[in-house]
């Protein structure tokens, strides 16, 4: 019998989301007879104790007979219990300073840590993740956003709403002005983004018309590989060799930013690949763009004017493009950028966001739980029996 425990999110910052929807729990203990599912009680999830229980689900604060613990976000140190496999996004893999007492503890209490993050297939693809929902809320945070700022139309915030679908409902009613967006990353949160503007019947445009042409209709461009790096040397672009040897292209972004009005931004970076733009080039006469909704959210990453996640209840802050000062958002002028850098976008559509996590769980790494050996988790597995795992070995002076 495997033994599946739902810890109670604790970080400081709330978190809504679980790992299975109480319909997900009762099903797949109905679907696979050695394996059970008990639940810590919580009161901030979007699902509630009294859900779980009319499911069918055991509640109890002991999860010490677990096989295996599954949360969101990271577990403070205090609460890891030892000797325990846990999955959850550790924010570990780069190395983040904020979680290294994190790492530590996940040695000493010699932890087998399987981060989502890492669980991918052959060909490294990421098999879970909230990134869809990420792209969905942050591409309506960016149009909201720009609509406010000019008071040019309303949306409703998407963590006042109970789904997607009634976000949808509200876009039926709701006309974009002419503008022109820019969309980088070829990810699940692209696929988010892009879902938002099917929605609202912004139309996609190519790269190069984008660049030539102003439109009397909402458009949008959408910037990924060849759109958006080439290589130093000869202009081209390789796939596998940009992933390989990223310093060795320079990023293409500078030629849109006389022609975009909102940047969603959803591309992978690290400090090897170079930003989309410098923070001086907002100060260039023919700046355009006035909201940037950073989804990615790395400070002072691809988007070097973002200078610090944001929380859902205040989403926004003004950049001033003359002082590259932290300013108030939603000034009517194009001297102030406002950045959107929310850093948990999912949880703005939580029991949503819950579900598609928990489809994917149960449908890729649920089969690899109940087999004797998986290349799949052991390439997820960041550290075990106070060790870490030979692919993650790179951050020995960061763990020890």
């Amino acid at each position: 019998m495997l033994k599946l425990g739902l810890i109670r999110e604790r970080k400081e910052l709330r978190d809504d989301r679980v790992p299975f929807t109480p319909q997900q729990c009762r099903e797949i203990s109905d679907k696979y007879p050695d394996v059970s599912i008990v639940v810590e009680p919580s009161p901030v999830r979007c699902f509630t104790d009294s859900e779980y229980r009319a499911a069918g689900i055991t509640l109890t604060e002991d999860l010490t007979d677990c096989d295996i613990l599954l949360g969101v976000k990271e577990v403070p140190v205090d609460y890891l219990i030892p000797d325990k496999t846990y999955f959850f996004f550790s924010h570990t893999k780069k190395m983040q300073p904020y979680n290294e007492g994190l790492m530590h503890a996940l040695i000493q209490k010699r932890i087998r840590m399987i981060d989502y993050e890492c669980l991918t297939h052959k060909d490294e693809q990421r098999i879970l993740g909230f990134g869809i929902y990420a792209g969905i809320v942050g591409a309506h945070n960016g149009l909201l956003t720009y609509g406010k700022k000019f008071g040019l139309y309303q949306l409703p915030a998407a963590h006042r709403v109970r789904s997607y679908r009634e976000l949808i409902q509200a876009y039926d009613k709701s006309m974009m002005p002419n503008i022109k967006i820019a969309i980088t990353g070829s990810g699940k949160v692209a696929t988010g983004v892009l879902d938002v503007m099917t929605k609202l019947d912004i139309e996609p445009i190519e790269p190069e018309d984008y660049l030539l042409h102003d439109f009397d209709y909402p458009v949008y461009t959408h910037l990924k590989g060849a759109d958006l790096y080439a290589r130093r040397d000869n202009d081209k672009f390789f796939r596998d060799d940009f992933h390989a040897n990223p310093e060795a292209y320079k990023c293409l972004f500078d030629a849109y930013v006389g022609q975009t009005d909102i940047l969603m931004n959803g591309i992978y970076w690290e400090e090897s690949i170079d930003r989309l733009f410098e923070k001086e080039a907002i100060k260039r006469k023919d700046w355009r763009i006035s909201v940037i909704s950073d989804i990615t959210c790395d400070i002072d990453g691809s988007v070097p004017i973002n200078s610090g996640s944001t929380t859902i209840a205040d989403p926004v802050y003004g950049v001033d493009r003359n002082t590259l000062e932290r300013v108030a958002p939603f000034q009517s002028t194009k001297d102030i950028i406002d950045v959107m850098a929310v850093d948990n976008l999912p949880n703005e559509l939580p029991c949503d966001a819950s579900e598609y996590f928990g489809v994917h769980f149960e449908k890729y790494i649920l089969p690899e739980l109940l087999k004797p050996e998986s290349d799949i988790l052991r390439r997820a597995t960041i550290c075990e029996n106070g060790k870490l795992t030979p692919d993650y070995e790179y951050l020995s002076d960061y763990a020890y």
